[in-house]
């Protein structure tokens, strides 16, 4: 990509940013499943006032075990009724028994992102989420990943 389309597409994310006007999400915490493709686990999200919410995720797989928690920023998608997107920012920590790759075992610590769709289900006390979670790993020698995962909450 030139340095020109990058600028191009860098303004106009930024423009939608600031520009997209949002409204307030319809329910205040919802609790359910998420899916993954390195882990699956338990996640509560709850939203501190019409854009901002903090979700927490419990996970487990692949023998580990880890804690995320996240800040986010939500706003209306495509003008559908109940569909936002969000990103947000967050860190994780947790243990590994073992490592695919080395066997390791020890702590984990490290940084997090997310970026993704959530549609509030008209007339259902029912959230789905689709979204991308890139992480970073900090303390077994910088290790990045992402993974996509599906959640479904129950909303109230």
């Amino acid at each position: 990509m030139q340095k020109k389309q990058v600028k191009f597409l860098l303004i106009a994310f930024a423009i939608f940013f600031i520009s997209n006007a949002t409204k307030a999400q319809e329910y205040g915490t919802g609790i359910g499943l998420r899916i993954g493709s390195f882990q699956n686990g338990i996640t509560i999200k709850h939203y501190i006032d019409d854009q901002n919410a903090v979700e927490g995720i419990l996970g487990i797989g692949n023998g580990a075990f880890v804690v995320t928690g996240f800040y986010q920023r939500h706003a209306d998608a495509f003008d559908l009724d109940g569909l936002m997107w969000f990103y947000g920012i967050g860190a994780h920590v947790g243990g590994v028994s073992n490592n695919n790759n080395n066997n390791s075992k020890g702590l984990m610590l490290g940084a997090d992102a997310i970026l993704g769709f959530e549609w509030l289900i008209p007339e259902v006390p029912i959230s789905l989420t689709a979204d991308l979670h890139p992480r970073l790993e900090l303390l077994n020698g910088a290790l990045l990943g992402l993974e996509p995962a599906l959640s479904i909450r129950y909303t109230f």
